[in-house]
């Protein structure tokens, strides 16, 4: 049965006055007014202001490497004037000395990711991956012997081989587990990707079909349920589960250094920086590998750098890690990374040379994939401590699109 509405109600009185809220009629709730809606605030945008390098000083005070490097890439010379400050990447002792240590098959010692020993020899023992990077790193480039004669295993490594010999040192624990032996393999392509991808080899059909595998694991990986949880409970034990595949440091810094695949694959890379945004887990990165429970430092499961404190803890890796962000693109989106780097360039003096924000001493780092690209100066006394830190702020700031300010 359908009731009259009141308005054609005949019992209904007619009344050109409207009904206020107090004689609304009963069991009828009167629409309250409309809230306006506040909208949020617009995000911080990073600073735009010009950034003081001072290039005379570095051109007295730092290493040879570090005037080529910050000549070449940070003030920018033109190609004529670059070719008149070529060899002083050359004249520097210590990149001579690792690129003498090199074996007649294009190796270093034999492995590929070991590092020197601390308090030895300064190259002893090191591996073909950072031996490679220094170099890189001293401002040689990828045609000269040395690196010419290491790219060869290095590409070697990125294919599918099966010969056991290519496991280097990684071969030695093993077992012949199955599974071992698949995520060394893993690791070594991906290390020796960021490798040849620093060195220049974008364009190489070989690195770019590796960098589309690379990158489709971990797209999987981010895109699955896993991503969100994964962590479980082995025995009495927090760990990855075996399936999980965050990414490595070492595919962090391949497609750092590969501009072009990294703009025919952008939503992959959002993927990558929500992932690297987040907060990083509690628990230490232990997977289990085979049959054993392995520490995994290597894969990235959020913001190394996540506050002041953490930055202050290892300022080398800090800012090898602001360097990376901004190779990436990702530091002007990241508050808390761009501010990280303001509060470094406070650190500067009036004319722009860095200095630690506590102590006297230049900082320095355990962390071992901060070894190839730190320190590259032979001695950490006089001015020449501040040197390196300065040259790598006026780099990001060049990275990141800040006018730089030669002085």
């Amino acid at each position: 049965m359908t009731l009259p509405s009141p308005s054609n109600s005949p019992e209904a009185p007619a009344s050109s006055t409207p009904a206020s809220p107090d004689s609304a009629t009963p069991g009828l709730t009167a629409t309250p007014a409309s809230v306006p809606v506040i909208p949020p605030p617009p995000p911080p945008v990073p600073p735009s202001s010009p950034v003081r390098f001072p290039l005379d000083w570095i051109l007295r005070h730092a290493a040879p490497p570090i005037q080529y490097r910050a000549l070449t890439e940070v003030a920018r010379l033109t190609p004529k004037e670059t070719e008149q400050v070529a060899s002083l990447p050359f004249i520097h002792r210590p990149a001579l000395m690792l690129s003498l240590s090199q074996s007649p098959d294009g190796t270093w010692g034999g492995g590929m990711l070991t590092l020197p020993k601390a308090g030895g020899d300064h190259f002893r023992g090191i591996g073909t991956i950072p031996a490679v990077r220094r170099l890189i790193e001293y401002g040689w480039h990828k045609d000269t012997p040395p690196l010419l004669h290491a790219r060869r295993v290095l590409f070697r490594l990125l294919a599918e081989d099966e010969d056991p010999s290519y496991l280097f040192e990684l071969g030695e624990s093993h077992g012949g587990d199955e599974d071992a032996i698949r995520r060394g393999r893993n690791l070594l392509r991906e290390a020796s990707a960021a490798a040849l991808a620093q060195a220049g080899y974008e364009g190489d059909p070989r690195l770019r079909g590796a960098a589309r595998r690379i990158l489709n694991r971990i797209a999987d990986y981010l895109r699955s349920p896993l991503a969100q949880k994964p962590f479980i409970r082995q025995g009495n034990q927090h760990m990855l589960a075996a399936e999980a595949a965050p990414p490595s440091i070492y595919a962090i810094m391949m497609l750092a250094y590969m501009p072009l695949f990294r703009a025919e694959h952008h939503r992959e890379m959002d993927a990558i920086y929500q992932h690297l945004s987040q907060p990083q887990p509690r628990q230490e990165a232990v997977q289990l590998v085979g049959k054993v429970a392995q520490p995994v430092p290597h894969l990235m499961l959020g913001d190394p750098l996540p506050h002041r404190n953490a930055a202050d803890a290892d300022v080398p890796f800090a800012v090898f890690w602001l360097e990376l962000m901004a190779r990436l693109g990702f530091l002007k989106r990241n508050e808390n990374w761009w501010k990280l780097l303001e509060r470094f360039l406070d650190d500067r003096d009036r004319e722009g040379v860095w200095h630690p924000h506590k102590g006297t001493t230049s900082p320095r780092s355990e962390n071992p994939h901060v070894w190839p690209t730190y320190p590259l100066e032979t001695h950490a006394e006089g001015e020449e401590r501040w040197a390196e830190m300065t040259f790598r702020l006026g780099l990001i700031a060049r990275l990141i699109g800040r006018p730089i300010e030669i002085a």
